[in-house]
């Protein structure tokens, strides 16, 4: 990737990837529900302008989503018991770690971890009000 126009660094989604990956590993998968077919695609329109800024914002939303749902995910397995006190310690670190990264990465490109919320209309937000 290359730097902005305005000379900022390209994201080190390096630095976020591995948390994440971490994290998807302690996690255990949910069933995948058997048959279920899939939605169709919709077309994303965007500013030819902007849309170096767009992907970005895209892209950090899928990862803010995909964080909460592994630390929603987490919550369960540890309310259950599945994980050692260790696991428990290890994924708490890199969940903390993977928000801390998110959290870095929005403000080094101008925006909140609420900017990343996307309006669904009737159904409501994409990811759930902040605590």
């Amino acid at each position: 990737m290359n730097a902005h126009p305005d000379g900022r660094p390209p994201p080190d989604l390096d630095a976020l990837g591995a948390p994440l990956a971490r994290a998807f590993r302690l996690v255990q998968e949910p069933p995948a529900p058997p048959g279920e077919p899939r939605p169709p695609a919709h077309r994303i329109r965007t500013d030819p302008d902007a849309v170096g800024e767009d992907l970005l914002k895209l892209v950090l939303t899928i990862v803010e989503l995909l964080r909460q749902l592994i630390e929603r995910q987490a919550l369960r397995r540890v309310d259950s018991g599945d994980l050692t006190d260790a696991q428990e310690e290890e994924l708490g670190a890199t969940l903390l770690a993977l928000h801390d990264r998110m959290t870095e990465l929005c403000r080094e490109h101008g925006y909140t971890l609420e900017d990343l919320n996307l309006d669904l209309g009737p159904l409501g937000t994409l990811l759930p009000p902040s605590d």
